[in-house]
């Protein structure tokens, strides 16, 4: 049996913005409230009505590291969630572009420039 994905990250050099950002584009809720201001998604509060979907978080990147972020947001549109990240400052690099029967992915960039995927599924 494989392992599964638990967690998302988003690591970088402003961390409000990034919040601000990721917020707005997928609605998802923060709580900031420990020590580090690591911005907690609960996979809970923003899981699919049968319960898809994993929890993650987003924090500010260490002296001297840019950053990163890895993972796939699963969107009822990837179209439209594309374009949305467009007005939001994002830049799309990718799709959407059905790349097996029934599957279909986009690539952006966030403001600071991190690779972020999209599937359909949402």
């Amino acid at each position: 049996m494989g392992q599964p994905v638990v967690h998302f990250e988003v690591v970088g050099q402003d961390s409000a913005k990034l919040q601000a950002f990721y917020g707005e584009a997928f609605g998802w809720d923060f709580d900031t409230a420990n020590p580090m201001s690591y911005a907690v998604v609960d996979r809970e509060a923003n899981s699919t009505a049968d319960g898809g979907g994993i929890g993650g978080g987003i924090g500010e990147a260490p002296a001297g590291y840019s950053g990163h972020a890895t993972f796939y947001v699963a969107v009822p549109d990837v179209e439209a969630a594309l374009a949305q990240v467009e007005q939001l400052g994002g830049t799309r690099m990718f799709g959407p572009e059905q790349v097996m029967d029934g599957l279909v992915v986009g690539l952006f960039t966030d403001p600071e420039g991190h690779v972020v995927g999209l599937v359909n599924g949402g």
